[in-house]
């Protein structure tokens, strides 16, 4: 049995699946999606920071004395159509899904009883937004079913009673956020709590390792569950099961534990903004880069979109997440599954980026540009004449290629119009016999 230190907990072997799955999305979707300006952190912009973007818009568009408050009935989800959801996620390839079960704001996703008037189900929706995606996910899909959860809310009295007191009370965690968690575990049996926002607590005030111990000794979700690393001030990238370390995190390096580069597709928010502009998304291929980059250097990527205020997956979210699914089909094989090789990217060709598939003992070069010459140089692997063989995922025939002294060897890519390349946006060559 594990016990409440992080000696322990952190000793814990990571489900193999997590590692296997490579590709998630995240989806953080709240009362925020109502004014859907600026940012999710819209409320403390607004009320606490003051800033004049945010007030003035709040000027401009509401009565005064308006509320943020009074955005919670205003979140009324009548679009979300939870299969609808559910299909585009398994488009996407995606092999799970996070859905912020409650952001800062204190707004629960489903009718918690420790969120008295600040729920779905209460108010807005009138629906339980959490239970409706679990089971559409479950039902239609092979995803893995996940739950982010913020231990702190911006202005719940009882944090900032608690935080008055220089943390030496517990007010908030014993009566809002662990009965929160173990409800949600209980209720919906998330295989991934992804937890948030320590208010600048340390882990022995959020009692993170007692909640950790009971996860993994005797939640109903004990064997298959991963946690991330936000457990309290100091244990982001120390503790707890695979690491965040911060946003956008791509080290471009491998690391000795298991990590995950949490992005979002607009580069300025995590929530749903209707101030967003086109060159605010990131491109496909800037998509298809993160994905290769993050999976080579043995970490996973989730991808944050953020749904409307009525429950719909804005149409370029949902083209980009389809978009993905598209370049998994053909090059899934280099990402599923894989481990980090020995070299991560291409030493002499910039825009390479490897993977090893223990399976089948192939060596995957994932490569960004298709080079004007038609010739892929690639310093890093040693071919054997006679035994090497390179593929092109997606294409039938072999590639001839040339060894280049002791490490190396040069790949004639196969003359193709664009209408006949396998995929857009990257390509992977899938090397056997290699060193």
């Amino acid at each position: 049995r594990y016990q409440p230190t992080w000696g322990s907990l952190d000793a814990r072997p990571l489900p193999a699946w997590f590692d296997e799955a490579k590709f998630g999305v995240f989806i953080h979707w709240g009362v925020f999606s109502v004014p859907s300006f600026g940012s999710e952190w819209f409320w403390w912009y607004w009320q606490k920071e003051k800033r004049e973007p945010y007030v003035k818009f709040m000027d401009t568009n509401y009565p005064p004395g308006f509320s943020y408050e009074d955005f919670g009935p205003l979140f009324t989800a009548e679009f979300f159509d939870a299969n609808q959801w559910a299909d585009v996620l398994k488009d996407s390839g995606a092999k799970y899904v996070v859905l912020t079960s409650k952001h800062h704001e204190g707004f629960t996703l489903w009718g918690s009883k420790y969120s008295w008037n600040w729920n779905a189900v209460d108010v807005g929706p009138k629906r339980d937004l959490v239970a409706e995606l679990a089971t559409a996910v479950r039902n239609r899909t092979d995803l893995h079913f996940g739950l982010y959860h913020s231990l702190f809310e911006w202005f719940n009295p009882l944090f900032l009673e608690d935080a008055t007191n220089a943390f030496k009370t517990q007010k908030n965690p014993t009566s809002k956020s662990l009965p929160e968690l173990y409800e949600i575990v209980t209720k919906y049996q998330p295989e991934i709590i992804w937890s948030d926002g320590d208010g600048n607590a340390p882990d022995t005030y959020w009692n993170s390792t007692g909640f950790l111990a009971w996860l993994y000794n005797d939640s109903p979700v004990r064997d298959t569950v991963v946690t991330n690393d936000r457990w309290g001030a100091g244990s982001i990238c120390a503790h707890g099961g695979f690491y965040t370390c911060s946003d956008r995190y791509n080290p471009g390096r491998l690391l000795p534990r298991k990590w995950e580069n949490c992005m979002t597709i607009d580069r300025g928010s995590w929530g749903y903004r209707r101030d967003a502009r086109l060159r605010d998304y990131l491109a496909i291929e800037d998509l298809v880069q993160q994905l290769a980059e993050t999976v080579s250097c043995g970490g996973n990527l989730l991808m944050n979109i953020g749904p409307t205020h009525d429950g719909r997956i804005a149409v370029v979210f949902e083209e980009r997440l389809r978009q993905v699914g598209a370049w998994l089909k053909v090059n899934g094989e280099a990402i599923y599954g894989t481990k980090p090789w020995r070299a991560q990217n291409d030493t002499v060709t910039p825009g390479v980026w490897y993977t090893f598939s223990p399976k089948e003992g192939k060596v995957n070069a994932i490569f960004l540009n298709w080079p004007v010459s038609g010739i892929l140089e690639l310093g890093e692997p040693q071919a054997k004449l006679g035994e090497t063989q390179v593929k092109l995922a997606g294409y039938k025939e072999l590639l001839k290629w040339v060894a280049l002294g002791e490490k190396g060897m040069v790949i004639a890519l196969p003359q193709l119009t664009p209408q006949q390349l396998p995929c857009q946006w990257g390509w992977t060559l899938q090397l056997t016999a290699v060193n």
